[in-house]
């Protein structure tokens, strides 16, 4: 089981596996415009960018005719998406994603912080993504999840269902028994004029034996964060590949809206070249936008009125008497308290605590590379032991792994 939140990953393969049947053909997205006529569009990417990704879909959502109804599919290469109003801090492992998976060519599984609500999700090149944007007063949680739904019923895959979530699910039995797992979650988006309902399905993935580390942040117990946490799922693949799942998709979603007039139109770097989608990637790729748009949380050792949870036994490498305190709001040390460092000589504790607490506000969280570093300098004398900020490292994902 690893935690779904929403589940998302993105695929893309020839675009002439398309059926003919479809009557789809292949036209550049260069030749897109926002007035175009036709009321019915669909678009498939052939990048597994989802910076990119991202930001085509959001172009599409603002830029596309008001009356207009477009599909948009396209998968990912590993990455950890998280949602509008997440924590980075509490909703993944940032040095796990680092490290990332031994199918990753370069290692590293990247950040993402998407426009949409919703919560955290790993996608892959075995999970399909699909985006329905439509005019606000169509829009309905459970119309195009159903619609993906007797897609995949026309390709046999048994037991599926939109729940009370809204996510789709698959009613397995084994066994004698009945078990439900999430194979698709959705995330929102409305503006005045539009709706954008997008969604995943877990197709094939090879990794959900090794996604839990990536989606379980070390430093859960310690952070009460605002904001939208994510719910944990056990899910499954469905068992068929991202070709067939986008050849079924089109045709149930011509067949509720009619066929594309003009054809299907392939994105992919050429995007880039319109400024508005290359400004939606720079900022998507920002640590801004990654980290600074987190909400206020809080980071403490210890309980307290505002959050009475009972919290681990610190390791016994650390100070006996050692609490830490942060308020950190769009990714700044607004407040910090400090104490039980085990210093020098050459300052009391107390007066040690209130320098090293002093200087960390005002310092952003994840630009701080090595917190036994940070600590040092916010310190009068040197510290005795650099394990408080090796320990702060593991938590907020940062130093060596």
């Amino acid at each position: 089981m690893y935690n779904l939140r929403n589940a998302s990953i993105a695929l893309t393969r020839p675009l002439s596996r398309l059926k003919p049947s479809s009557h789809v053909t292949y036209r550049p997205f260069t030749s897109y415009t926002s007035s175009s006529l036709n009321t019915v569009q669909i678009y498939h990417s052939t990048s597994h960018n989802p910076y990119l990704n991202l930001s085509i879909e959001h172009h599409l959502l603002t830029k596309s005719h008001p009356d207009s109804i477009l599909l948009f599919l396209y998968r990912n290469a590993p990455c950890v998406v998280i949602g509008r109003n997440q924590n980075p801090w509490l909703e993944t492992n940032l040095s796990a994603l680092r490290y990332g998976l031994p199918s990753t060519n370069n290692g590293e599984v990247k950040l993402v912080r998407r426009r949409s609500g919703g919560g955290a999700v790993f996608h892959d090149l075995g999970n399909a993504n699909w985006s329905v944007i439509c005019p606000s007063a169509a829009f309905d949680r459970d119309r195009h999840a159903e619609m993906v739904v007797r897609a995949l019923k026309r390709i046999g895959v048994d037991g599926v269902r939109v729940n009370e979530r809204h996510d789709i699910v698959q009613d397995v039995k084994s066994d004698g028994k009945e078990s439900t797992f999430k194979v698709s979650g959705s995330a929102y988006k409305l503006t005045r004029l539009r709706s954008l309902h997008h969604g995943t399905c877990l197709l094939d993935s090879p990794n959900l034996g090794r996604i839990s580390p990536l989606l379980r942040s070390p430093a859960e117990a310690y952070i009460k964060a605002r904001g939208v946490e994510s719910v944990r799922s056990p899910v499954r693949n469905v068992g068929t590949d991202y070709d067939e799942f986008v050849d079924v998709v089109v045709e149930e979603f011509e067949d509720m809206y009619g066929e594309v007039e003009g054809g299907c139109v392939a994105v992919g770097d050429d995007a880039l070249e319109i400024e508005a989608v290359k400004k939606g990637v720079d900022e998507l790729v920002s640590s801004e936008w990654i980290f600074g748009q987190t909400p206020q949380f809080t980071f403490s050792t210890q309980p307290s009125d505002a959050d009475p949870r009972p919290r681990p036994k610190l390791p016994d490498y650390l100070p006996e008497n050692l609490e830490v305190s942060l308020t950190v709001r769009h990714g700044q040390i607004r407040d910090a308290r400090m104490s039980g460092l085990k210093y020098g000589e050459s300052l009391d504790g107390s007066s040690q605590d209130q320098a090293i607490s002093k200087a960390l506000v005002g310092r952003t969280l994840h630009e701080v590379r090595d917190w036994h570093k940070a600590l040092e300098e916010a310190s009068p004398v040197s510290l005795e032991s650099g394990r408080v900020g090796k320990w702060l490292n593991g938590l907020f994902g940062v130093g060596q792994i």
